[in-house]
């Protein structure tokens, strides 16, 4: 079938052209990383942490398949997040290595890039599903309640605001996720559907920092998404659900040689905009 051709595309030495060799490089070393933080993130619940721009975090299934729900910001101005939308169209609805996520506007620029992914040869499965999932959003229970008539308090939404309260941010400061190791599509009437989570003990999906971040991951409290959260199938998925290890590593300075932290995007005009001065 005919594949037709992206809207955005990346050109030689341009900002959507990846240093493989660079990411290869990270990604690769083992003697080169010193592990710095190292917490497992228990079912249902959610954590936030810091990742310093350089370092590396890897992210990874515990003991069982389980779906992350992942926002992303800059650690000192939390107006500067994940632009879930935009990544979408500047790498695509499922991410893999070499893929960046991008931040908001009037920023720009990536946040992090993958680096390292277990599940990169998963593909394409035979509906159309793929793997770490950009064209959802983290479960909350506002959808829940006008599901369903009932009110449940860990939602991936509900666990990512309490996780980032200590931060002093709130629930507007919450956003569209990437979920981590979610399989998604679009069937062929157009609509999203979610499947059983490929994931097995130890894989993992592994992230360099381009800047300062602040993370926070909800474990999702449909665990790896085999058992239907709303229809006439629901039930609990309490079964189904497993902890989300997460790991943070400082990486040897003389693998950053050449590396500097993006800069914010470089429109700085006031969108047609003149504003009027005094005497004229």
């Amino acid at each position: 079938m005919a594949t037709t051709a992206a809207a955005y595309q990346a050109s030689e030495g341009g900002p959507l052209d990846v240093d493989r060799a660079f990411y290869d490089r990270l990604a690769g070393t083992v003697d080169g990383r010193e592990r710095t933080a190292s917490f497992t993130i228990p079912i249902r619940s959610g954590r936030a942490w810091e990742v310093p721009a350089g370092h590396l975090c890897r992210l990874l299934t515990v003991d069982g398949p389980q779906v992350g729900d992942l926002n992303v910001w800059n650690r000192h101005d939390p107006r500067e997040r994940l632009w879930a939308a935009r990544t979408r169209q500047l790498q695509r609805a499922h991410v893999s290595t070499y893929d960046r996520l991008w931040s908001t506007l009037p920023f720009l620029r990536p946040l992090l890039t993958v680096t390292g992914d277990t599940l990169a040869g998963y593909g394409t499965d035979a509906d159309g599903g793929r793997v770490h999932d950009l064209l959802g959003t983290r479960c909350d229970p506002y959808v829940n309640r006008m599901l369903t008539g009932e009110d449940f308090d860990f939602h991936c939404h509900s666990n990512l605001v309490r996780a980032v309260l200590p931060y002093g941010l709130t629930e507007f400061d919450v956003h569209d996720v990437l979920n981590v190791f979610q399989c998604t599509g679009l069937n062929a009437a157009d609509q999203y559907f979610m499947k059983a989570c490929p994931a097995r003990p130890g894989d993992h999906l592994e992230f360099f920092a381009e800047q300062d971040l602040l993370c926070a991951l909800s474990t999702c409290p449909g665990g790896d998404l085999s058992v239907p959260l709303w229809g006439p199938d629901a039930r609990d998925p309490v079964d189904v659900c497993h902890p989300i290890g997460v790991e943070v590593y400082r990486v040897d300075e003389e693998l950053l040689r050449g590396w500097s932290e993006p800069r914010r995007a470089e429109y700085r005009n006031l969108h047609g905009v003149r504003l009027p001065a005094w005497g004229s």
